[in-house]
């Protein structure tokens, strides 16, 4: 994939033909090229050629920002200057979506383009028929602002910038043209990318230390491969830590699956309602603007029909496949959080509650492994684990999966990480079933992914979360004094105080929320209300002027809206449903009073929401604790007291 459209010195530039050119950015162009994109491209052509001269440097035209699935009109590299030229050809004003877009490829940039980093970047919108706006250059090149221009001041301003960044030495354009781009999309941008047509390794980091998922999909690919030639059924078990790319290595299967062979009707199937609802908008919104900004038009509709096919709800599919015993028409199926498929009890409970259907005596993984037993040749089930993140009752966790192929389904292929059974277990804590698998399995290695990469700025948030829920706080003070300065992390009483931290941090569309535990009743004092629906797909997609969205930082998301996705900074408002008193403590709210909790799973499932709630930032989080002066009986102030105190002995910074 070419990086840019055309890139050249700015001399060569300023004296070569418009229509060659032109010819160069249409040649690269993949859609079909109409009318206002080539009046766009030839505006842009002839207003630089006029702009730039007496200038040095280096000019690209539509240079990729894969992570983003877009391209930036124009980078100009002057000295050693980064501008990033966004183009609003006929526009009358500079619209807030255009400004944020900007500022965003400046931030992919620096985040994530080696040769860019430490550099000065600054975001340049044109609009050509707007009115002059002041210019707070030194804004600029902090990122919170973009400098607005119009075609009558653009080479005045541009000037301008010249003379304040003052620099002198001159980029190395070869390397900085070869220099290494490491994304970490959002699992929303991932989704978006890939259902596009980049691959992986455009989209995902491939630095030492993290583990190539390119690997994990060429491992995932060739045994769908030999399943088919050799008509075998298989399975395969890929774990990782929270963050890992689990979720983007099964839509990377899935999706190539999808595109190598169509009749394999490979699908991404998850249980987690909100994910499915969210990447399936995400994709949906995403094809039909992308459609017409190349001309061509899609419907909403067929673009809906087409997301729902490529990611189901697993229920749904669970549901479809009662109602006939023929095979299904998926011969690839990727199960998102296989761990948190149901036990016996629960779908048994739930089938005669729900469906009518009395008796019912398989548990989900049991259930799902004989649908799709039911193919006469072959099949492969893709089962992502994540350790540690049962947050619901009734979810089985890997022994269930292990159970039902033990019992029913033994000629099943079985491939397997080697975490699945190294110690501590944090997946199968079975023993015979332990010796089942690695007696009957194949044992891959890249079927594990074990470095956090939902979090570019550190990779090491993962273990100080489990070291601070742990109760180990020396350990944690100890990770969080390596990683403060490239992923804050606040401690306030001050709701308000954490609020404005939030909106300080963002820039550009980095997305802001307000998360809490499902259990968290009692922040309902302080104004959040956490049995309140939310719409995910609002609260996650929505731009800053929709009140729905997180951006408002009114609808709080809780474990269960927010689990298998992330954003940018959040604050977790934390309540005493899970207090500390020398261990954690573990309550619920029931009628009007606490009640202890006592039940192993339950205290788990507690635990494991907080482990899900502090690992969805990015980029940095500021965590609130309700200052109370006790004259509530249901808010004892030592109890939220404890839990301050606490977090303030592994090292967090006060706010």
């Amino acid at each position: 994939m070419n990086t840019s459209y055309y890139q050249s010195s700015i001399d060569s530039f300023l004296t070569e033909n418009k229509n060659t050119i032109f010819g160069q950015l249409a040649r690269h162009h993949q859609h079909d090229l109409e009318d206002l994109q080539k009046n766009a491209w030839l505006e842009q052509i002839e207003f630089l050629q006029q702009e730039l001269n007496d200038i040095c440097g280096h000019l690209y035209f539509e240079f990729s920002i894969p992570r983003m699935g877009k391209r930036v009109d124009n980078i100009l590299i002057i000295n050693n200057l980064i501008c990033v030229i966004e183009f609003k050809v006929g526009d009358r004003s500079y619209s807030n979506y255009a400004q944020n877009q900007t500022i965003d490829y400046c931030l992919d940039l620096q985040n994530f383009h080696e040769g860019s980093h430490n550099k000065t970047i600054v975001p340049i919108l044109i609009a050509t028929n707007a009115p002059s706006k002041p210019s707070d250059i030194n804004g600029s090149m902090n990122l919170t602002h973009c400098i607005l221009c119009n075609k009558e001041n653009f080479k005045e301003i541009l000037l301008q910038i010249l003379d304040q960044a003052k620099t002198t030495e001159s980029l190395d354009i070869h390397s900085w043209e070869n220099s290494v781009y490491k994304p970490t999309p959002t699992i929303i941008e991932a989704a978006q990318a890939l259902y596009k047509g980049h691959s992986v390794k455009e989209i995902s980091r491939s630095d030492a230390g993290t583990i190539n998922l390119s690997n994990t999909s060429h491992l995932i690919n060739k045994i769908i491969e030999d399943s088919k030639t050799q008509h075998k059924k298989s399975i395969c078990f890929l774990t990782g830590v929270p963050g890992a790319g689990k979720t983007l290595a099964g839509l990377n299967i899935a999706n190539e699956r999808l595109k190598t062979d169509e009749s394999e009707h490979s699908v991404f199937l998850s249980g987690n309602g909100p994910l499915v609802d969210v990447l399936r908008e995400a994709l949906t919104r995403d094809s039909v603007e992308s459609a017409k900004k190349s001309g061509q038009r899609v419907s909403r509709t067929e673009a809906e029909r087409k997301a729902k096919a490529f990611i189901q709800n697993i229920h749904h599919f669970r549901d479809d496949n009662l109602r006939t015993p023929h095979a299904p028409i998926e011969k690839v199926v990727v199960f998102d959080e296989a761990q948190r498929a149901w036990q016996k009890e629960q779908v048994s409970k739930f089938m005669q509650q729900k469906k009518g259907i009395p008796n019912f005596d398989m548990s989900e993984p049991e259930y799902l492994i004989s649908v799709m037993n039911r193919h006469d040749d072959w099949c492969t089930i893709i089962c992502l684990i994540g350790g540690g993140q049962e947050i619901n009752t009734g979810e089985a966790g890997v022994s269930e999966w292990i159970e039902s192929l033990k019992t029913k389904y033994q000629a099943w292929d079985i491939y397997y990480s080697d975490k699945i059974l190294a110690e501590p277990n944090t997946y199968l804590n079975d023993l015979d079933l332990s010796n089942w698998v690695r007696e009957h399995g194949h044992q891959r290695s890249d079927l594990h992914l074990s470095t956090s990469v939902r979090s570019f700025r550190s990779e090491k948030v993962a273990s100080l979360i489990q070291f601070i829920l742990e109760n180990q706080n020396d350990q944690a003070t100890k990770i969080y004094q390596e990683i403060k300065h490239n992923y804050p992390i606040k401690v306030t009483r001050d709701l308000a105080q954490a609020k404005t931290w939030l909106r300080n941090q963002a820039r550009g569309s980095e997305r802001i929320g307000l998360i809490a535990s499902s259990g968290a009743k009692r922040l309902k004092a302080e104004g959040i209300y956490v049995k309140n629906d939310i719409s995910p797909t609002d609260w996650f997609l929505n731009h800053q002027d929709d009140t729905r969205s997180s951006y408002y930082l009114e609808d709080i998301a809780t474990e269960f809206d927010i689990q298998g996705l992330e954003i940018d900074y959040t604050c977790v408002t934390w309540d005493i449903n899970l207090y500390y008193d020398e261990n954690w403590q573990f309550q619920s709210f029931k009628g009007s009073k606490w009640q202890n909790i006592n039940k192993d799973s339950t205290r788990n499932y507690l635990l494991n929401a907080y482990r899900v709630l502090l690992t969805r930032a990015r980029q940095g989080m500021v965590i609130f604790i309700p200052a109370v002066d006790g004259t509530d009986p249901t808010r004892p102030q030592k109890h939220y007291d404890s839990i301050y105190n606490y977090l303030i002995s592994c090292g967090l910074d006060i706010l």
